[in-house]
């Protein structure tokens, strides 16, 4: 940024310091009318005392967060669909899934040794139908 073209021509190339101290008249468009109604208005006479004023920072804060801030209709709708897919992944409201049954694994698979078949395709068959067998057997007795 060529801090000449913000202030008048009158403290064109003068360094950052000179114009922090240098009236606020020095900005562009700030005439010495101006200045006068800021020092009797807020007691500033300088560049940096019109900086540092309170109600410029606060407001500089606000524009600056305000840029950043998501609008309030997005916020709404994303909470919304975040809510729906929580419902549609856990449909603890759901009055099917509340009541139904639990199914339950009454016989456990015999254990596989997962360095050969690790996914278990293979055994999952077989130790479904030997271990049926067994509890039909206990059944029997």
């Amino acid at each position: 940024m060529n801090i000449d073209t913000i202030v008048d021509q009158d403290y064109a190339g003068w360094s950052l310091r000179a114009l922090a101290a240098a009236p606020c008249s020095a900005l562009r468009g700030l005439s010495a009318g101006d200045a006068r109604a800021l020092a009797q208005a807020f007691n500033v006479h300088t560049v940096r005392e019109l900086a540092n004023l309170q109600f410029v920072q606060w407001a500089a804060a606000i524009v600056t967060l305000a840029d950043q801030e998501t609008p309030e209709t997005q916020i709404g709708a994303r909470e919304s669909l975040l809510d729906d897919g929580l419902e549609m992944t856990f449909p603890a409201s759901d009055p099917i899934s509340v009541d139904a049954g639990v199914t339950r694994i009454e016989v456990a698979p015999e254990m596989v040794v997962a360095q050969g078949d690790h996914q278990h395709a293979g055994q999952v068959a077989h130790s479904t139908e030997a271990g049926l067998r067994k509890a039909a057997r206990k059944a029997k007795h």
